[in-house]
């Protein structure tokens, strides 16, 4: 039905021709990361070769996110600018508008009526493959570096963190900004070039959408996990394949940080620098941030949703991602699957419809122009420093202002005395959604609310979120099984209206 570079393909093309220039980084000097959802629709006859056809429906760019100083409880800033979450959050803002074309305009959605009064749900003939152009930052990009004499690549071994003999690099320290990893035309690289073969790309359909392990059963056949013993040791004895020759000198870092107060990196040289399966913070230049890595977030989404708590109201079901892709980068399956699943496969007494899904996680050949490996092989004989671009760009495939381009949480060219204005509020916003969840609200005919919206008067944006009763539930239950020292925000900075 499609393939891993296919959908690689597709979001490097929306990149290329939907994105204006505004906020894409600076030739030869900026790089950014690229992720965005897409959307699958399934031939209606199946038994054809037909093939599904395939749209771009929010996309995202961005490599940076704000210091706790610097967040607001007015909602008007976006904490976080990683791809990832930027494209998330424009499919929010994507999902927002379908329920209005579904509920008030009567018009063709991705939603129809669910079994309850006020309720949707996805149509059965679609689904949604989330891509991104890199590993996301935390427990995912933890990935052993292998070396090879005169050896074509291979998979990662099963025992690769075992040998207490492993050599240890220690030229390779913990980059400040969570993406940068090691120059890939330095002399370390070469030596230790890590190319990880990937499961077949070619998806027959999409019935995994909505699979899931199942409250009270156990998941595939595999070691139990959980956080507690999830050492460099432990993540060895349930991923990889046996190799012979394979020689682990370290792994690739992630700047992102372990959360304050549980446990910790050993921060030995080489490849037991890093404990995986841990909740991780994202860096800031001096200033801790509050923002949950990548991994975790993604971890999160493939439980609870990528929908959120406001939309849940109007929702039968969560909306779930069938599948990830990720480009061409340094990459481990076995970290992916670890990262994004196997963290919380063991998590049970999920409220009905939400449970922990069969994500499929591939990779595609396809690198992005844009990314750092690809700018610094470009640039050889260019002269300062490759940085990270400020900018984040977010696009959502609704009508009305589709784009998006921000720099420090607010929108580009914002001034420090215009902000706290309307014009400086960013689209994707919790604010700005909070604002599309009312204004959506508003247009539907009071008796036709979902019964979460009917039992009591709510007005601020912590009373709607926490008013999603069933969503709520499964958060606390995924934070007391799983993400016990997830990082929250204190509550008055929910308390807008």
């Amino acid at each position: 039905m499609w393939t891993a570079d296919e959908i690689a393909q597709l979001c490097y093309q929306h990149y290329e021709i939907k994105l204006p220039k505004q906020g894409k980084p600076e030739l030869n000097r900026e790089w950014t990361l690229l992720a965005a959802v897409v959307k699958i629709q399934r031939p209606a006859d199946q038994a054809c070769d037909n093939p599904a056809t395939k749209e771009v429906v929010s996309m995202g760019t961005g490599t940076k996110c704000i210091g706790q100083s610097k967040m607001r409880k007015s909602g008007d800033i976006l904490n976080d600018s990683h791809a990832e979450v930027i494209a998330r959050r424009s499919f929010q803002r994507y999902l927002l508008h379908q329920l209005q074309l579904a509920a008030i305009l009567k018009e063709d959605s991705i939603f129809i009526q669910g079994t309850q009064r006020g309720l949707w749900k996805l149509r059965p003939d679609l689904f949604f493959v989330f891509f991104s152009s890199h590993t996301p930052c935390g427990d995912a990009s933890i990935i052993p570096m292998l070396a090879f004499e005169e050896q074509p690549c291979c998979p990662v071994s099963r025992d690769w963190a075992k040998n207490p003999s492993v050599e240890g690099s220690d030229n390779l320290e913990a980059p400040e900004n969570k993406r940068q990893l090691e120059d890939p035309e330095s002399p370390i690289t070469k030596r230790m070039r890590l190319e990880l073969q990937t499961p077949t790309r070619e998806v027959a359909n999409g019935t995994t959408h909505h699979q899931s392990f199942g409250n009270h059963e156990t998941g595939p056949a595999s070691a139990s996990i959980s956080n507690s013993d999830l050492t460099l040791v432990g993540m060895a004895a349930v991923t990889g394949v046996a190799l012979s020759g394979a020689n682990v000198v370290d792994v690739y870092r992630t700047g992102a940080k372990c959360v304050p107060g549980g446990a910790a990196d050993s921060g030995l040289p080489g490849a037991a620098y890093h404990q995986v399966g841990l909740l991780r913070v994202k860096p800031g230049r001096g200033d801790r941030t509050c923002s949950m890595s990548c991994s975790d977030k993604m971890a999160r989404w493939n439980v609870l949703g990528c929908q959120g708590a406001l939309l849940m109201h109007f929702l039968e079901e969560p909306i779930y991602l069938s599948a990830v892709i990720i480009g061409k980068c340094p990459y481990s399956q076995e970290a992916m699957q670890r990262a994004l699943v196997g963290r919380c496969q063991n998590v049970l007494s999920l409220p009905r419809g939400f449970g922990v899904q069969k994500l499929k996680i591939q990779q595609s050949n396809l690198q992005f122009e844009q990314s750092r490996s690809a700018v610094q092989a470009k640039r050889a004989d260019s002269r300062g420093r490759l940085v990270p671009c400020g900018a984040a760009i977010s696009w959502s495939a609704v009508p009305e202002q589709p784009l998006d381009v921000t720099a420090n949480g607010f929108p580009q060219g914002t001034t420090k005395k215009g902000i706290g204005s309307l014009q400086a509020r960013s689209r994707i916003s919790k604010v700005e959604l909070f604002r599309s969840f009312q204004k959506l609200l508003s247009s539907i005919a009071e008796d036709k609310w979902p019964d979460s919206l009917r039992v009591q008067k709510l007005e601020t944006y912590q009373e709607y979120k926490e008013a999603a009763s069933a969503y709520q539930e499964a958060w606390s239950t995924l934070r007391k099984q799983a993400f016990e020292p997830w990082i929250r925000n204190p509550p008055d900075y929910h308390q807008f209206k």
